[in-house]
């Protein structure tokens, strides 16, 4: 069955703006913040799907200044919340019980994190919307864009809101509230990672035909209140090896903030072989390690969430203009992999996108390409930063001892023999969806119990991120054929997703007669839309719920 939404379009309202911003995030409001700097005058509306500003954002997250630096050179007279710079970096390498770190001297320049904050994305998320609100742009939080509005010739002219109060079966409800359509001069869609409409753009207008497939990574995350006398404020831990086995990319992260607080998570690339690894699980088992433990025992776990993330490698970036739009930030595929940081390329990319679409704006100009956007990206610094990444999650398909060698090669010696940019280019050939192998050619892996105090389950997991969803709404997530589930992913794959959903989404069970079934636990989504991405058949379609539904994210 493929998912649709009840369009009731003769009811809908109209209002028309100069800019249409889609997505509530660093991106989407750093291209709203230059465009009244830029432009006093323009018109400007951001979408937010989340109930407020950073209820959808989950990071890990240490911060690059440099393009807030551009954005707001007086941030913190402005009272931006980055209070905790960087006071330390550790690189530790896991055995089982064991852990090694790397000297200071040998850590890779990606590694490096000296100038950078430790920072609560959503807090910054809702700071900078406070600000873009002083500047006069209009913030709609709790309205999810679900559909692009096109056109003649096809060129994109704004979006449409979803309709509210829509029953389980598509039926209007007493509380049905019409969709509203806002037209744009410029469309600038800011989703985050695997987009709803920015896949949907991408397809439409071909933008990724000669680009890479993309990459992408769940990333995990929890935050803990620990002991005073653990804390290190400013620290900053990553990890690579246990219990990652060595064909599979993935690794930790622990970063101290400001009063006594810890975020730490794990990351793993989507393009894992083994169906029966489950990510949630490894970063359970983690957390267990006497190098991570040692930061949070006796601590208590106050945050849980999780989110795909993509590697923005310039041989995988697909175009980022068409006619009316452009993609900004996580929707193109900004992150910088290697620094594990997104936050600076999102805030950057906004900015070249509203500086351009300022340019047409002032000629008179609408509907039409900003080449000048994607021009600008080719001579930034963030293009020359991607550059020098671009080898770097690709290196690990040769496995763990290939990826760690010649990340030191590349991050480490050439830059140490003023070589900045490799001279050799890597390609990835498999989409992340294809790379499953069947299951009875891997090896099961059997997790431990959680413990309840340093592990932990699903549910309670899900608990924390505060996670609502309408009951009586169309389920958010569809299948394009219901028998496939059972079919192909169970009978060749062993139902995987069951492991790799971190929110116990899917469940395979028996119908009266004993057969098998997959149920869909839409409550529990987190929105993470690694299903939309991993699933091997591609039979799972991620779309936007009713607004203002899914996780409320308390500085995370």
């Amino acid at each position: 069955m493929t998912p649709s939404t009840p369009s009731f379009v003769d009811a809908r309202e109209k209002i028309d703006y100069d800019i249409v911003i889609v997505g509530g995030g660093p991106a989407g409001l750093a291209t709203a913040i230059r465009t009244k700097q830029l432009d006093p005058e323009a018109s400007v509306v951001v979408l937010e799907k989340g109930s407020e500003l950073g209820a959808h954002i989950l990071s890990g997250a240490v911060m690059d200044p440099r393009a807030i630096n551009e954005l707001l050179p007086n941030w913190k007279e402005l009272g931006a919340p980055l209070n905790q710079p960087v006071a330390g970096d550790e690189f530790l390498f896991l055995g089982e019980r064991r852990s090694v770190r790397t000297p200071d001297f040998l850590v890779p320049r990606c590694f490096r994190n000296n100038g950078n904050y430790v920072i609560s994305l959503g807090k910054v998320a809702k700071w900078l919307g406070q600000h873009a609100e002083s500047l006069g742009v209009e913030i709609f939080s709790g309205f999810a864009a679900t559909e692009v509005l096109y056109g003649r010739g096809g060129r994109v002219m704004g979006v449409a809101t979803g309709n509210m109060g829509v029953g389980r079966n598509g039926e209007r409800t007493p509380t049905f509230q019409p969709g509203v359509e806002l037209g744009g001069k410029y469309t600038i869609f800011a989703e985050g990672a695997r987009g709803q409409l920015g896949r949907q753009l991408i397809e439409r207008f071909g933008l990724a035909e000669g680009r890479d497939p993309v990459s992408y990574a769940i990333g995990l995350k929890e935050v803990w209140e620990i002991d005073p006398a653990r804390a290190k404020p400013g620290l900053v831990v990553h990890t690579a090896g246990w219990p990652m086995r060595s064909d599979t990319f993935g690794g930790g992260f622990l970063y101290h903030l400001e009063d006594h607080r810890v975020s730490l998570g794990f990351v793993i690339g989507l393009d894992y072989q083994n169906p029966w690894l489950s990510p949630f699980d490894e970063f359970q088992r983690w957390k267990t390690h006497p190098a991570i433990r040692a930061h949070i025992e006796g601590g208590r776990r106050i945050g849980y969430g999780a989110r795909a993330i993509n590697n923005g490698f310039p041989q995988s970036l697909p175009k980022t203009v068409f006619p009316g739009g452009a993609l900004v930030g996580c929707d193109a595929g900004y992150l910088n992999a290697a620094r594990i940081k997104g936050s600076h390329a999102a805030i950057k990319t906004g900015m070249l996108a509203a500086e351009a679409a300022c340019a047409a704006l002032r000629e008179g100009r609408s509907g039409d390409e900003l080449t000048a956007y994607p021009q600008a990206f080719a001579r930034s610094w963030l293009h020359e930063e991607l550059r020098e990444s671009r080898n770097f999650k690709l290196w690990f398909k040769g496995g763990a001892v290939v990826g760690t060698l010649m990340t030191g090669v590349e991050q480490w010696l050439m830059p140490k023999l003023g070589i900045r940019t490799p001279p050799w280019t890597l390609h990835g050939r498999r989409a992340d969806h294809s790379s499953l192998r069947p299951a009875d050619q891997c090896e099961p892996i059997a997790y431990p119990k959680p413990d309840g105090k340093l592990s932990f389950d699903r549910l309670s997991s899900v608990y924390l991120s505060n996670t609502h969803h309408a009951e009586d709404q169309p389920v958010h997530l569809s299948l394009r054929d219901a028998a496939v589930p059972v079919a192909v992913n169970l009978r060749i794959y062993a139902g995987p997703e069951s492991r790799y959903c971190p929110a116990s989404v899917y469940e395979f069970l028996k119908n009266d007669k004993g057969e098998d079934r997959l149920q869909i636990n839409a409550q529990n989504c987190i929105h993470c839309k690694t299903c939309d991405i991993k699933d091997p058949t591609q039979n799972i379609v991620w779309i936007a719920p009713q607004g203002g539904d899914g996780p409320s994210y308390d500085s995370m």
